[in-house]
């Protein structure tokens, strides 16, 4: 398959997801974003975004899903805000959320790969968060379209899952869990059993693609895109709702992580201040 067909698969299957989403949760979502000072990111994220310095810039923040985190960081103090995503219901919903609550954000309905070129070099900060990096089939042009959409000096901000947990079966149940997949996997993983991981609800949906991508293609990407790395850090929290049982492991595991990157090649001024540990 092509990239195109891939992300065209990838759309199809959220697009069915984001009706069962609904109903667990939207009604709730609407009512918490009414509320003042509405602030829907973890604390760990909160402390990323703040090494960069958020308040006041421009942020895009790629496959944004319902908008809720790019919301929070919006009504936190950053200045103009636009997320990206590939689902049009779940687009849908970031606008119903940001009309709802009075927040302004825009939201555009996209395939990450073909953001149009009238956002290039728009944003202080693009934002990538969890369950991203791996609906990417094609990771060395994704950060480059990430590279692309920034001002001099801008920031690239990653908080994702961490990629060794692609070798482990997400509905393992022994204890300690078992690898089932090599950490140089190549092919990508095929799901039909729906994409409702907070919720958990089962549910049949049209096959989905997911791309393996070990920490130095990670790397390697932002260095192909012409990003500096400041700063790389790993955490033993899970940020999934899918493997947080691996958090209470005696022996503990990297369950996430966090990767820093600006567009430029210079070295960085005060970089200790970038290598704080968030917890």
């Amino acid at each position: 398959m092509q990239r195109a067909e891939y992300t065209s698969a990838n759309r199809k299957a959220w697009n069915e997801a984001a009706p069962v989403r609904d109903d667990n949760r939207l009604t709730q979502v609407l009512t918490v974003t009414h509320q003042s000072g509405y602030h829907y990111l973890s604390a760990a994220a909160a402390e990323i975004l703040k090494q960069v310095g958020f308040e006041g810039k421009a942020v895009a923040h790629l496959c944004c899903n319902n908008g809720r985190e790019l919301l929070s960081i919006r009504n936190s103090g950053a200045g103009h805000c636009v997320g990206f995503d590939i689902a049009d219901n779940f687009v849908d919903q970031a606008r119903q959320l940001a009309r709802s609550s009075g927040i302004d954000c825009e939201f555009v309905r996209t395939d990450v790969y073909e953001i149009p070129h009238r956002y290039d070099g728009q944003f202080d900060i693009v934002y990538i968060s969890v369950g991203t990096l791996g609906w990417m089939p094609d990771i060395k042009e994704f950060f480059r379209v990430a590279a692309r959409l920034l001002r001099k000096d801008g920031w690239v901000v990653v908080y994702e899952m961490h990629p060794i947990l692609d070798m482990f079966d997400s509905v393992e149940t022994s204890d300690p869990p078992v690898l089932h997949y090599s950490y140089f996997r190549a092919k990508p993983f095929v799901e039909d059993n729906g994409l409702d991981y907070r919720g958990q609800t089962p549910y049949k949906t049209s096959p989905s693609y997911w791309f393996h991508h070990k920490l130095s293609d990670i790397f390697d990407a932002c260095l192909a895109a012409g990003l500096s790395i400041r700063s790389f850090q790993e955490y033993d929290h899970d940020i999934t709702n899918v493997y947080t049982r691996y958090s209470q492991m005696q022996v503990r595991l990297p369950l996430s992580f966090s990767l820093i990157s600006r567009n430029d090649s210079s070295q960085p001024n005060g970089a200790e201040d970038l290598t704080r540990d968030t917890g």
